[in-house]
């Protein structure tokens, strides 16, 4: 059987886009597992409400780690083209 020779660049998309994938799914199930882990912990806290913190500390690793999700998505699949590309696309159309 003959082996399909691939496109690089097409690869290294491909790659990157399933990376993105799989950076999602771990994320969710982090995410998931943190506010079960702390919600289960309120169960066992009898500090009263008021000396508690303000804001959840599940809400960090969420929204930083949520932050990198982005920044993962904006480089698969928004950044097809990098910005010297397009420069020399632009310099290469002048002459």
């Amino acid at each position: 059987m003959e082996q399909e020779v691939k496109d690089p660049e097409l690869w290294k998309i491909a790659q990157k886009r399933a990376g993105f994938r799989t950076h999602v799914l771990i994320y969710f199930i982090m995410t998931i597992l943190f506010w079960t882990i702390f919600y289960i912990s309120l169960r066992y806290n009898n500090t009263p409400l008021a000396q508690r913190d303000i804001i959840p500390w599940p809400v960090w690793p969420t929204v930083l780690w949520g932050i990198g999700v982005i920044i993962n998505y904006r480089i698969a699949y928004k950044n097809n083209n990098s910005v010297a590309e397009k420069e020399y696309q632009k310099l290469k159309n002048k002459q």
